[in-house]
């Protein structure tokens, strides 16, 4: 679910959309998903007054495991380290399996996607796997077979049309994006050497008359640069610098997509050394936790269960009470349902309450896999947190794995302990945050996700966006209600969290007007609030009066007086 900066290019004119950068000094915006919206009028989830609430009432909080399944977590972060999970019937680094349950040395969770010799990084995407399976399946030489297969196979058949049209239109423009982003980065010191020494501002860039295509081209560029307030008055050096940073993202970016994701012949499987056809299989894996590239993940841990520590001030909505436990099946790319499945099982086997899932892909072949681990989860009553996902698309139109309904037509989800999560924003007039992933029935609650200020490897901080960091914050509150009320179960967490949004009739900028209002675009209506949240719960779950035993009546035996 990784975002990026810089907009969509324009062909030729090398025409560049810029959003302006948080200002990371900004201490009030980087806790600003904590605030009380009924004080701030920002819509915020009231983490502090959560915690007062329950405090007023002298509850005591119980630790909370929350399993993080993700791209890997850099576990001794100095935000986090105090509040991972710890395995303490596991001996670290002795390779052996202390605790018997199959894993061997995982003290802070597990890797299902590394193996002996090293860790996946870059994955396919789930589309170009089925694409692959099925194209000799349903579009092989014997046009007499391709149809008696579509006909054995209708399921599998409408998947891979669907996958199919998706990767020929996705993977062309991922090409023609890493193509353009290469060769804009070889023009940005032509286009920082325009200013001819001169500080970035409208009236200088006025003043330039460009006499070449090649000028006119780079003053275009600067003429969205300057747009940026952060921007203006920057030197040469630093317009160049800020150049190559954006372009540096976009190649990171596109560079795997272009290469390997929506690459037929690549498959990086093999690094894992499982058997990748038994779907029943559980025991693989490492214990690298954090894997190739933790950022997503480290961002998402943060979120729920970050601290304050130096002088930085950010920390997660369930700080006080929550441990992180981290399973890592989420690659650069799509997950495998086979990985998923497992996290699940492993999360709960291991003593997790709360499992977030900041993760999801257009087609899911192995869905019943990862629905049994969904219902193994309900039967040991953990709740499910899941991302609504990034494509501003409706998913009862466009459905994002793994989803909670076996059909998009079922009028409710085949589970009751999974909550899915849109991200909001700080900004009213446009609260739905524009990435987001929305639905009436489908998406039950929206929480902050964009401008989101968190942990990050190397033991450093950073602001991210998308579903992914809205759906940890909506696990965070999970974990405080679950703190301090134990005995509640999931679908009455879910509840508690529903029933008590702050709502908004807000415009909610859908690409159609169908029901474009942010009150009709999830179950909810609104925006969680944690401390609403949890006066719902205590009063309607937690301290609510015993229903009065109902008294049987007492039938009389009446004497009967035998006339002789």
């Amino acid at each position: 679910m990784k975002r990026i900066i810089i907009a969509a290019a324009f062909l030729a004119g090398f025409h560049f959309g810029f959003s302006q950068e948080a200002k990371t000094d900004d201490k009030d915006l980087m806790t600003w998903y904590h605030k009380d919206f009924s004080t701030t009028n920002v819509y915020g989830v009231n983490t502090k007054n959560a915690y007062k609430f329950f405090e007023s009432k002298g509850l005591k909080p119980k630790t909370v495991v929350v399993g993080v399944i993700d791209s890997g977590i850099e576990v001794d972060h100095p935000g986090l380290i105090k509040n991972m999970w710890k395995n303490v019937n596991e001996v670290p680094n002795n390779g052996k399996d202390d605790d018997g349950n199959g894993y061997v040395d995982d003290v802070y969770g597990w890797n299902f996607i590394g193996g002996k010799n090293g860790d996946v990084d870059v994955d396919n995407l789930e589309i170009t796997r089925v694409v692959k399976q099925y194209k000799p399946v349903f579009e092989g030489a014997s046009s007499e077979v391709n149809k008696a297969n579509q006909a054995k196979m209708p399921t599998e058949f409408e998947m891979y049309l669907r996958a199919k049209d998706m990767y020929n239109k996705k993977s062309v423009e991922a090409k023609q994006q890493f193509q353009f982003y290469s060769e804009f980065a070889k023009v940005i010191p032509s286009v920082a050497a325009t200013l001819k020494g001169k500080t970035l501002t409208k009236e200088n860039l006025d003043a330039i008359k460009p006499t070449t295509q090649e000028e006119a081209r780079n003053l275009s560029i600067l003429s969205q640069v300057v747009n940026d307030p952060a921007m203006v008055g920057k030197s040469q050096a630093e317009v160049e610098e800020f150049l190559n940073k954006e372009i540096k993202g976009a190649l990171e970016y596109f560079e795997p997509q272009a290469t390997k994701q929506y690459n037929l012949d690549f498959d990086p499987r093999a690094i894992v050394g499982d058997n990748y056809q038994d779907k029943k299989e559980k025991f693989y894996g490492n214990n690298h936790y954090e894997g190739p590239d933790a950022q997503h993940g480290t961002h998402v841990a943060g979120i729920i269960a970050g601290y304050p520590q130096g002088n930085e001030v950010q920390y997660g909505v369930a700080y006080k009470v929550a441990k992180i436990m981290t399973v890592r099946a989420v690659p650069n790319g799509d997950e495998r349902d086979k990985d998923v499945a497992n996290s699940i099982r492993y999360a709960v086997d291991n003593g997790a309450k709360v499992i977030n899932m900041s993760f999801g892909k257009a087609v899911s072949p192995e869905k019943e896999l990862v629905w049994e681990a969904f219902q193994y989860a309900k039967d040991k009553g953990v709740l499910l947190v899941k991302a609504a996902g990034n494509e501003n698309e409706d998913i009862q139109e466009n459905p994002y794995f793994p989803t909670n309904f076996k059909s998009t037509k079922d009028e409710k989800p085949f589970i009751n302990n999974m909550i899915v999560v849109g991200a909001s924003t700080n900004n009213n007039e446009f609260l739905r945050a524009g990435f987001s992933n929305f639905n009436q029935k489908m998406v039950n609650v929206f929480a902050p996700g964009d401008k989101i200020y968190s942990t990050v490897p190397d033991g450093k901080y950073e602001y991210l966006q998308g579903t992914s960091m809205a759906s940890p914050v909506v696990a965070g509150a999970s974990a405080v209600l679950l703190a301090y009320m134990p005995n509640l179960k999931p679908e009455q967490v879910i509840e508690s969290l529903v029933k008590s949004v702050n709502k908004s009739e807000v415009n909610a900028m859908l690409p159609t007007n169908t029901n474009n209002r942010f009150d009709l675009i999830s179950e909810s209506g609104g925006v969680i609030d944690l401390y609403k949240a949890a006066q719902y719960a205590y009063t309607h779950f937690y301290n609510a009066a015993p229903a009065k035993p109902v008294k049987k009546a007492v039938l009389k035996k009446k004497k009967v007086v035998r006339k002789k």
